[in-house]
C-alpha cells in the first residue's frame, strides 16, 4: 500500500424499505460521507431472498427475510463489503440462504461469512481499490445448532451455513453448590441418562475429570460462582488459517464477528470475544469489527490496531418485516389474524418494552479508519442517530447526530471504551481516537 485507504465501518443493517440515501435530505449527509470513503463495510442482518425458502423453526428472533433489492439500496448507499455470518442467515433454512447468496453473487457483491460448505464460508473475500486491497472474513458466535456450515468429505458434500466461532462455557460454583447439583442430577435421572449415552457411544465424558456435566451445562468447583467462556480452539485455528492467507495477499485484513454474548451487562462483551479478537490481530488482522447485540460496545486499540466490540444497529427496520411464518406467531403468542406490524406492536407492548423502549438501541457510531503505508493512521468517529421517537416506518433510518445528541453518543462510546484503555476526544460533533492506546 503506497497511498492512504479510508474505510467506513457500520454495524447491523436491517433494511426492509427503500433507503433513498441520495434523495432524502435527512439521510444523505451521512451517506455522502460513506460514499466518500474508499471502501465501506456493513453487516447484512437480513436475507436478501425475496422471502423464498423454507421458514426455519429456529430463527434469530424474528424471521429476517427481505426483498433482494435491499442489496441495490445498500450498494447505492456506498457499501461494498458485506458480512453475512449472522444468527439470521438461516431464518429460511438452507434454501433461503442459497437464494440470498445467489442474489449477492448475481450483483458481483463482495461478501463473506456464509457459504455452501465450511471452507466456502471461511474463505476471505477481497475488494480491490486503487489505493489498496481489503480482505474480509466474517464469522458468528451466535447461532442455533445446525446453522453452522460443515466440511466437505471426499464422498460427501458439506452443509451450507455460516462460518462458526463456537465457544466453551464453564459454570464455576462452590464445592457445596456442586454437591447439590450432583444430588439433583441423580435424583432426576439426568446423570444416569448421561452415563447411558456414553455407554451407547452417543456421548463422551469430559476431557477434564473435574468437570461435571449437568444436562447441556458444564460445572466445576471454584472459590466463588463465575461464568467463564473461551473460544473454541478448532474454530479459532480454522479462521486464523485464512487470516494468515489474507495477510499475504492484501493490504488490510478485516475480521467481522457477529456475537450477542455478554459478560453480565449487555454492553460488556463475553470473555471469549476479546480473547478471539486479540488473537486474530496476532495472526495478522488489521482490525476486528463486532456487531450483534444491537447496541454499542466499546473499542480497544490492541498492538496499534482497532477492535470494535459492537457497532450496534446501523439500519433498524426490524419492525417493518412484512411477512412472518406461523412459528413467529406462536413464539410471540400472537393471534394468527394479526398483521405483522401489529405482531411487533404487541411484542413491544406498544413501545413500552423491548428495543423501542431504550434509546441505546437507536444510537451508534460510524468509524472512519485511514490506513497509510500499511499502518493505521487515524480513526474518526461519526455519531449517528436512528430517529427514536419517530413513527415506526420512519425510525430506524440513520442520520448524522448533531449538538447534544452527538455529544451524548460520543461520550457514551468513550465511556464504554475506557475499560480497554482507549481515549476518545470530541470536537465539532466528531470523535478522534488516540492511537497511542
Amino acid at each position: 500500500m503506497t497511498a492512504s485507504l479510508r474505510l467506513a465501518l457500520t454495524g447491523d443493517s436491517i433494511l426492509q424499505r427503500r433507503l433513498l440515501s441520495r434523495q432524502d435530505p435527512l439521510l444523505s449527509p451521512l451517506f455522502d460521507l460513506i460514499r466518500g470513503a474508499d471502501l465501506a463495510f456493513t453487516n447484512l442482518e437480513v436475507l436478501a431472498n425475496d422471502f423464498r425458502g423454507d421458514p426455519a423453526l429456529e430463527s434469530g428472533g424474528s424471521h429476517f427475510g427481505a426483498p433482494a433489492w435491499v442489496l441495490d439500496e445498500l450498494t447505492d448507499a456506498g457499501f461494498n463489503l458485506f458480512a453475512t455470518a449472522t444468527n439470521h442467515c438461516l431464518d429460511y433454512s438452507i434454501s433461503g440462504l442459497l437464494h440470498s447468496l445467489e442474489a449477492l453473487d448475481a450483483r458481483g457483491i463482495t461478501h463473506a461469512g456464509a457459504g455452501r460448505n465450511l471452507e466456502d464460508a471461511r474463505r476471505p473475500a477481497y475488494r480491490e481499490h486503487p489505493n489498496g486491497t481489503v480482505a474480509m472474513l466474517s464469522c458468528s458466535a451466535t447461532f442455533a445448532k445446525g446453522q453452522e456450515a460443515s466440511a466437505q468429505r471426499p464422498d460427501m458434500p458439506g452443509r451450507p451455513g455460516l462460518n462458526p466461532l463456537r465457544f466453551e462455557t464453564m459454570h464455576e460454583v462452590t464445592e457445596a453448590q456442586l454437591a447439590v447439583l450432583k444430588e439433583i442430577a441423580l435424583g432426576l435421572g439426568i446423570e444416569q441418562f448421561r452415563q447411558f449415552k456414553i455407554q451407547l457411544g452417543f456421548g463422551h465424558p469430559p476431557s477434564d475429570p473435574a468437570v461435571f456435566p449437568f444436562d447441556t451445562l458444564n460445572f466445576r468447583a471454584a472459590d466463588k460462582t463465575a461464568l467463564k467462556t473461551t473460544p473454541n480452539a478448532k474454530d479459532v485455528a480454522g479462521i486464523a488459517r485464512w487470516v494468515r492467507e489474507a495477510r499475504g495477499v492484501s493490504d488490510v485484513v478485516l475480521v467481522s464477528l457477529h456475537a450477542h454474548e455478554q459478560n453480565g451487562d449487555k454492553e460488556i462483551p463475553a470473555e471469549f470475544i476479546p480473547a478471539f479478537a486479540r488473537q486474530m490481530i496476532d495472526e495478522g488482522a488489521d482490525l476486528v469489527v463486532g456487531h450483534g447485540p444491537h447496541l454499542l460496545r466499546g473499542m480497544e486499540i490492541y498492538k496499534g490496531k482497532p477492535i470494535f466490540y459492537s457497532l450496534g444497529n446501523f439500519i433498524g427496520q426490524n419492525e417493518l418485516v412484512p411477512r412472518l411464518p406461523s412459528d413467529s406467531y406462536e413464539r410471540f403468542k400472537a393471534d394468527p389474524e394479526l398483521t405483522p406490524g401489529l405482531v411487533y406492536r404487541q411484542r413491544t407492548d406498544n413501545d413500552a418494552k423491548g428495543f423501542p423502549s431504550e434509546r441505546k438501541f437507536w444510537e451508534t457510531v460510524v468509524p472512519f479508519c485511514t490506513f497509510a503505508d500499511g499502518a493505521l493512521a487515524r480513526i474518526e468517529i461519526v455519531p449517528v442517530s436512528l430517529g427514536l421517537g419517530e413513527a415506526r416506518h420512519r425510525r430506524g433510518r440513520p442520520r448524522l447526530a448533531q449538538g447534544e445528541d452527538a455529544t451524548r453518543i460520543l461520550s457514551r462510546f468513550a465511556r464504554l471504551s475506557e475499560p480497554f484503555g482507549t481515549r476518545i476526544t470530541q470536537r465539532d460533533n466528531r470523535g478522534e481516537v488516540s492511537l497511542g492506546g
